[in-house]
């Protein structure tokens, strides 16, 4: 397995602000293999990105002797595919082909894709979906999505991301077979899940349907945002999280998304989470 960073785990990262070569730089110093690359709604790293721009990333990253871990877009918070207006689905399908393209431009083999939310935990101004009718808009819209990402040669990875849905292992699988393209499976956050499973029975359960993974630690006692902690400090069972990983033959990129940085010092964070990864990797 390859040790990856999220773009978004560096200060000035979750706005875009973060300078992209300089956030390769200091990923290969601390000794990750691939970056997860992030794009935005503006910014040197939008959603309209030009494949002349996108090559730049690309020699950024084969500058620093980096892989492009996978590709993602917070935009699919705003459009999600789960909406009730078609506009807005119409918008997150655009986001998910973009990040496609991108991926594909940049030698990544997987992307990360919030299906949007029966509920937004973080913003109840959002519209709440009834949960059958979220997993068929889901559904309709990776039905669609599957072939564009066959023909990109890059999977889409479904995230677990405290959105209400797909709260079982065996709803999860049973939804990527259903659609049956190889080019759809599970980007699977090991600490996302703690709230609501055991991250070892996922594995096992979703096994070659992993397509991507990405690392935070979590305490359950805490229940909320704040329990997300730096990994090695909460509940996750690594040694057997690793074992299940190993088990069911996941052979690509840990991805750590750490995620806000620390009030004070935020790059130590980074620096941090890579030693932490040394250590579990080696489990």
């Amino acid at each position: 397995m390859k040790k990856g960073i999220n773009y978004w785990s560096f200060p000035g990262g979750l706005d875009g602000k973060k300078d992209f070569a300089e956030a390769a730089k200091e990923a290969k110093e601390l000794g990750y293999e691939g970056i997860e690359v992030c794009l935005f709604p503006d910014g040197p790293l939008n959603l309209d990105i030009s494949e002349s721009d996108v090559a730049k990333i690309g020699k950024t990253l084969e500058g620093a002797g980096l892989q492009a871990a996978s590709v993602t877009s917070g935009a699919l918070w705003e459009f999600p595919l789960t909406s009730s207006d078609p506009s807005k689905r119409d918008k997150g399908k655009q986001v998910v082909r973009k990040c496609l393209q991108v991926a594909n431009q940049l030698g990544a083999t997987g992307i990360l894709v919030v299906p949007g939310a029966v509920e937004v935990f973080f913003n109840p101004a959002m519209e709440v979906v009834p949960y059958d009718v979220a997993m068929g808009r889901v559904e309709e819209a990776m039905k669609e999505l599957a072939p564009v990402a066959e023909k990109n040669k890059v999977a889409i990875g479904i995230e677990n991301v405290w959105n209400k849905m797909f709260l079982s292992p065996l709803e999860a699988r049973d939804f990527i077979d259903k659609i049956g393209s190889e080019y759809l499976g599970w980007f699977f956050d090991v600490g996302n899940i703690m709230q609501f499973g055991m991250p070892d029975q996922w594995i096992r359960i979703l096994g070659k349907r992993i397509k991507k993974v990405h690392v935070k630690d979590f305490r359950r006692n805490v229940g909320t945002l704040d329990g997300f902690v730096d990994l090695l400090e909460g509940d996750v069972d690594w040694p057997e999280v690793m074992k299940a990983f190993r088990e069911v033959g996941y052979d690509d990129f840990l991805i750590a998304e750490m995620i806000p940085c620390y009030n004070h010092a935020p790059e130590t964070r980074v620096a941090n989470t890579s030693l932490a990864m040394d250590k579990i990797l080696a489990m």
